[in-house]
C-alpha cells in the first residue's frame, strides 16, 4: 500500500485505501477493519491524504510533513489518546506534536482527525515510507 492510495471520506471516520474509482463514486477499503465498500460521490467527498495541507504561520505544509513532525515529537507527549481530552488539551497536544501550526485557522476537530489518522498510520506501519513520498513529491515538482 502506498501513501498516495490513502484517502479520507467526508462523513466517515478513519482512513481508507482507494481501490478503484467509478463515475458515481469509489471503492475503498477501511484500514481499521479491512472491509471493502462503495462510497457514492453524491453523498461523500473522497480526499487523498497527499492533497491535504495544514495552515502554518508562514506557508501551508503537506499533511505528510505534519505526520513526520508528529513522529519526531511523539516522545515529548505522554499519550496520543485524545478520547478523554477537552479542546484545550487537544490544542496543547497538537502544539507539542506540530508547533508551527496556525492557531487561528486550524480547528480542534481537524487536529483530532490528524492525531487519529497518525495513530492509524503508525499502527499499520505506514509512516516508514518517507523515501517513497519524498521521491514522488520531487518528481511532481520537476515534472
Amino acid at each position: 500500500m502506498k501513501y498516495n492510495e490513502l484517502v479520507a471520506i467526508s462523513g466517515l471516520s478513519g482512513l481508507y485505501q482507494l481501490l478503484s474509482t467509478k463515475s458515481d463514486g469509489a471503492i475503498v477499503k477501511n484500514l481499521d477493519d479491512g472491509l471493502t465498500k462503495f462510497v457514492a460521490a453524491r453523498s461523500h467527498n473522497v480526499t487523498p491524504l497527499d492533497s491535504i495541507e495544514v495552515y502554518t504561520d508562514t506557508e501551508n505544509v503537506r499533511l505528510w510533513d505534519v505526520f513526520m513532525s508528529f513522529k519526531e515529537n511523539e516522545a515529548n507527549v505522554e499519550s496520543l489518546d485524545i478520547s478523554k481530552l477537552d479542546n484545550k488539551k487537544v490544542q496543547a497536544l497538537f502544539g507539542t506534536l506540530f508547533p508551527a501550526y496556525d492557531k487561528d485557522r486550524v480547528y480542534v476537530s481537524d487536529m483530532k482527525k490528524m492525531i487519529r489518522w497518525y495513530g492509524i498510520l503508525k499502527k499499520l506501519d505506514l509512516l516508514n515510507v518517507t523515501e517513497e513520498v519524498e521521491s514522488e513529491s520531487t518528481e511532481q515538482a520537476e515534472g
